[in-house]
């Protein structure tokens, strides 16, 4: 079934050309780090904490808004605003972004918007151009390809593991119906986002797998933080559907 799009979401493919820059001297400059929902995938968290010095706990304590409706399976993590009339991000300044190269894949990748769906074991891409009244940096005269643009923002480093934690939040008991409890729902927040948390229970003898770790998980486990996501995403899999 198809779903309607926006009429300023257009669709298009990797190869697809389109103009567009972003840069100071953009008249919109840092307009569309303001009025807006950003969605942090467990990626997103773990390199902003990682920016910043803190540990997750730190971070999801003091930037973080956990909701959750019933609609989703699975509790959102948004980041906070500061409350300046505008909606504004926490991380934005005159001068621009203050964690830009550590910024969340939604910020990479704007104007282009990216979709991924699980089905059969195999990830399933989407992509649409967004253009918002506010965005003028459709008129500077750079072409690209929506491939090219994800290249030079760093993207490839962000899908492979936004796309893993798929394996959770598109599992097929999920889409059957299943919905986690909440002890499963502070689970998910504990392997995903709580990964210093996640660690230490781990290192504990709280937590542990069905099977022995792989020299990839031990790594995660001794400091690895991108091991460390695989490993809880392995890890919520057994506790939620019993792999």
């Amino acid at each position: 079934m198809s779903v309607a799009l926006p009429d300023n979401f257009q669709p298009i493919g990797r190869r697809a050309s389109f103009d567009f820059a972003c840069h100071p001297g953009v008249a919109c400059f840092t307009e569309c780090c303001r009025q807006l929902d950003l969605a942090l995938t467990p990626y997103d968290v773990l390199r902003l904490k990682n920016r910043l010095g803190m540990s997750s706990g730190e971070f999801l304590e003091q930037y973080v808004i956990v909701e959750l409706n019933e609609q989703t399976a699975f509790p959102q993590c948004y980041l906070t605003m500061v409350d300046d009339g505008r909606a504004s991000c926490v991380f934005v300044s005159a001068a621009g972004c203050t964690v830009y190269p550590d910024r969340p894949g939604a910020c990479r990748a704007y104007p282009v918007g990216r979709g991924a769906s699980l089905a059969d074991g195999e990830v399933h891409e989407s992509l649409v151009l967004v253009r918002e009244p506010h965005c003028r940096g459709f008129a500077e005269q750079h072409v690209q390809t929506a491939f090219d643009y994800f290249t030079d923002q760093g993207m490839a480093a962000y899908i492979p593991f936004n796309d893993a934690v798929l394996a959770v939040s598109q599992h097929e008991r999920i889409v059957r119906g299943f919905r986690p409890d909440r002890a499963q729902l502070d689970q998910y927040l504990l392997a995903l986002y709580n990964l210093d948390a996640f660690r230490r229970e781990f290192a504990d003898g709280r937590l542990s797998l069905r099977r022995p770790l792989t020299p990839a998980e031990l790594q995660g486990l001794a400091g690895d933080d991108e091991l460390l996501l695989l490993l809880g995403i392995s890890w919520l899999r057994q506790e939620l559907f019993g792999e």
